[in-house]
């Protein structure tokens, strides 16, 4: 009875809370929902001034009183108001969404790999203050394998590099967990850390987040293929203090992101060496699967392939896998219940 009585309240949510960017999956209607994890405020009232595409396009070009603020660093909740007014917005949404009156749902939201219990519960407690009446966790690695309907429950091992904005989760499952696993703080947002420093360096320019994020998508590669690319990038000249712009070319970001990206593929190299040699025999036979905004990077492909000597594939439609690995748990919730994390029954307090 209680069951009927929710299913009337409101539909079953799943998300993707991402640094970057957050996506929302309502039952029955799919992926409602991709925007930034940005939220401008008004420091003067304490006002949502924006939040998700129209908070982003206020990066960097802000007033004095209106923050535009990311809050998750790494792939955590770091600033828990601001989270749980993003959250209430993405719900609202997606009650839009869903065409509901009133809106209580069940949500499922994928976290990176690893994260401790306090800033799993962290997650919790903003997802059921923003108006959710339950809530469960999925690691990411195990969402992304369900969204691209690996056999998580077969006896074989399988490896996921999930390459996000703040973090770069690599994981080998088998038997729908986690063998072997490791959280990197090395993603999207440390490559464009690292293109504004590169350009800062060599060039005598500042750039602005927004821009590094820009060049890394248009022109950036980890791997050179031979197809040259280049871009003009406008910024601040720190010796005259004026506006200049400058021609920067794909071998500029490669220099700029190689440390990084050779810290990633250690990364990987290591998690195989600790993973059982019989689920290693699986991954080589089976493959890499990238999933995540970083498995658009030209070259990526090819140079994992390269070093690691493992057959490499990019997974359809990579920036929306976790949240339909999401999706895929709330429709068949029965079967997937034993891989979330904890299965908190219904918080009938809240």
């Amino acid at each position: 009875m209680k069951e009927r009585i929710y299913n009337w309240l409101g539909s079953d949510v799943g998300i993707d809370l991402g640094t970057a960017n957050t996506l929302v999956y309502v039952r029955g209607k799919g992926v409602v929902i991709n925007e930034p994890s940005v939220v401008a405020l008004n420091t003067k009232t304490g006002r949502v001034v924006a939040v998700g595409t129209d908070a982003r396009y206020m990066l960097g070009r802000t007033p004095a009183h209106i923050e535009a603020i990311r809050p998750l660093v790494d792939g955590v909740i770091s600033n828990f108001e601001v989270t749980e007014e993003m959250l209430a917005y993405l719900l609202k949404k997606a009650k839009e969404a869903a065409g509901k009156s009133y809106f209580r749902p069940r949500v499922v939201v994928g976290v990176p790999s690893g994260i401790t219990n306090v800033e799993r519960r962290a997650v919790k407690d903003a997802s059921i203050s923003a108006g959710a009446r339950e809530v469960h966790i999925v690691e990411e690695p195990i969402a992304a394998a369900i969204g691209i309907r690996m056999p998580i429950y077969d006896p074989v091992g399988m490896m996921i590099v999930d390459i996000g904005g703040g973090t770069a989760d690599i994981a080998v499952l088998s038997l729908g967990g986690i063998v072997r696993s490791k959280n990197l703080h090395i993603a999207g947002d440390k490559l464009n850390e690292d293109i504004i420093s590169y350009i800062r360096d060599e060039f005598k320019i500042l750039l602005g987040e927004r821009t590094a994020e820009d060049v890394k998508i248009s022109i950036g590669s980890v791997y050179n293929t031979g197809a040259a690319r280049e871009t003009t990038v406008r910024g601040r000249d720190l010796v005259t203090g004026l506006p200049r712009e400058v021609i920067i070319t794909d071998a500029d970001i490669r220099e700029a992101i190689s440390v990084s990206i050779a810290t990633l593929i250690d990364t990987i190299k290591e998690v195989l060496e600790s993973t059982p040699p019989e689920v290693v025999a699986d991954v080589m036979h089976r493959g890499i699967v990238l999933v995540g905004g970083g498995a658009l990077m030209h070259g990526i492909q090819e140079l994992l392939e390269r070093e690691v000597s493992i057959p490499v594939f990019v997974a359809d439609d990579p920036l929306t896998a976790v949240v339909r690995g999401t999706g895929i748990i709330l429709e068949e919730f029965d079967q997937f219940r034993e891989v979330l994390v904890d299965s908190d029954e219904e918080l009938d307090t809240h």
